[in-house]
């Protein structure tokens, strides 16, 4: 197995994990010093144990859908939506990789907003989706 799917694999095994609840297991991919930075919070976590122990006590319901993952070599890219006790958030993970394990994590949050009706009659629905209306 090449770089690239080992690197895939992993993180594919990183979002089956946080689903299932498996601490030790979604935090395996990132390096012992990895950096996770929020953006829209200006929150940066330092170290794996800091990363899984910011994680471990999120008071919601939480789960995973994995929408897409996408790069090569050393920049991944992944989509999901998290739902937090029922309200989805949209997410998209920026994952920074030496040495087949996360060195820097870059996490956005959008809340998800319906369509202007000024737009319907250009869109058409992702699949699997339906368009909210505004």
């Amino acid at each position: 197995m090449d770089a690239d799917s080992r690197i895939r694999a992993a993180i594919e095994e990183h979002w089956r994990a946080s689903e299932r609840g498996d601490v030790e297991a979604e935090h395996a991919v990132y390096a012992v010093d990895a950096i996770l930075d929020y953006p829209q919070s200006g929150e940066r976590f330092r170290g794996r144990e800091t990363i899984a122990a910011q994680r471990g006590g999120h008071p919601a319901d939480r789960h995973f859908a994995l929408q897409r993952i996408t790069g090569s070599a050393n920049v991944w890219v992944s989509e999901c939506v998290i739902t937090y006790d029922g309200l989805p958030s949209y997410s998209v993970s920026i994952m920074e990789f030496a040495d087949l394990h996360v060195v820097h994590e870059t996490q956005y949050f959008a809340d998800p907003f319906g369509a202007p009706a000024g737009r319907l009659a250009l869109a058409e629905p992702m699949p699997g989706r339906t368009i909210t209306r505004a």
